[in-house]
């Protein structure tokens, strides 16, 4: 059954991808700039030039149709894997993601392990102790960062603990070359201390008041009254009942928030020269590498399109009440 719901999703989203790429496609041929021109090696001769554009227009395809550029650009990305070639590193793309994915992954992982074990127990205990002053008081701080841009909250802890106080690197990467064993381990935890610092900051914002408003509301339905007359422990209530039925709609925010950051941080990848997908996006925007903007782009859809996939199962298991048809 769950295999059958799994298929069925997967049918309905496989034409939200189709529609996705054809949008993408079309941004990417009316993008300002000449791509044939960005291929061209320096110092051609000028009797050369004519001959060298045509032969670099024609190897990218674009003396066809629209639609076939289209499709043959589809089979190349879903088939092959491959993703085109970048002018801006005359290399292909794939070459060109592989290290900013892995960095990004890493710094995904390591801020979405923090920020779950922080989010879940405050929104829980604000959602218990409503109206107290730790309710208030993560209350203030979910609103004061929320209203904060990423960028002033990484170059504030940037000035306090990089260039005050010492403690952590103002950017940059390990460099494994100079780095080995338990030092390069210690070099990745100083580098991503203040990223991953302001990206969970960032995160717990909204998720821990959506987290506590959803207990607040599972804390009040009737089946936590009756289970209270029965005499069971408040931890049991809490956790068993209202926090099992309160993941049908923290589950979705949890989801999202896991597979958002694969996408990059562009902003802090940026502010501390980390060399992540995000920062990646952005130089090829700067640069008018289209291949590589066509490309991390489908990537980030892929990924969207798959967090909604898994969201919607999560959803299925944790509420009885939805079946897997």
């Amino acid at each position: 059954m769950l295999a059958k719901f799994i298929l069925k999703r997967i049918i309905i989203l496989i034409p939200v991808l189709f529609g996705i790429s054809i949008i993408l496609f079309i941004i990417n041929r009316i993008l300002p700039g000449d791509p044939v021109l960005a291929m061209m090696p320096m110092g051609v001769r000028a009797e050369l030039f004519d001959d060298v554009y045509r032969s670099i227009y024609l190897r990218l395809g674009m003396d066809r149709p629209i639609w076939e550029q289209y499709f043959r650009w589809m089979y190349s990305f879903f088939i092959h894997g491959d993703f085109g070639f970048s002018t801006m590193y005359s290399r292909p793309v794939t070459e060109v993601i592989g290290t900013p994915l892995r960095n990004t992954i890493i710094l995904n992982v390591t801020v979405n392990i923090i920020y779950l074990l922080i989010a879940l127990p405050i929104g829980i205990r604000m959602a218990v102790k409503r109206g107290s002053l730790f309710d208030n008081g993560w209350q203030v701080f979910s609103l004061a960062t929320f209203a904060m841009p990423a960028f002033f909250l990484a170059i504030t802890l940037i000035f306090i603990f990089s260039i005050t106080l010492g403690w952590f690197p103002v950017g940059g990467m390990p460099n494994p070359v100079f780095l080995q064993g338990a030092n390069l381990l210690w070099g990745w935890v100083r580098h991503l201390a203040l990223p991953v610092t302001t990206l969970v900051i960032i995160s717990l914002a909204s998720a821990i008041r959506f987290i506590r408003n959803a207990m607040i509301d599972a804390l009040s339905q009737d089946y936590i009254r009756t289970a209270r007359s029965k005499g069971l422990s408040e931890k049991v209530v809490i956790y068993s009942h209202a926090f099992r039925n309160a993941l049908i709609p923290i589950s979705t925010i949890i989801v999202f928030t896991l597979f958002a950051l694969i996408g990059g941080a562009a902003v802090t990848e940026q502010v501390f020269a980390y060399n992540g997908m995000g920062r990646l996006l952005i130089r090829a925007v700067e640069g008018r590498d289209r291949m590589i903007i066509i490309s991390v782009a489908m990537l980030f859809s892929i990924v969207n399109v798959f967090a909604a996939l898994v969201a919607d199962i999560i959803y299925g298991l944790v509420d009885p009440r939805v079946k897997l048809k």
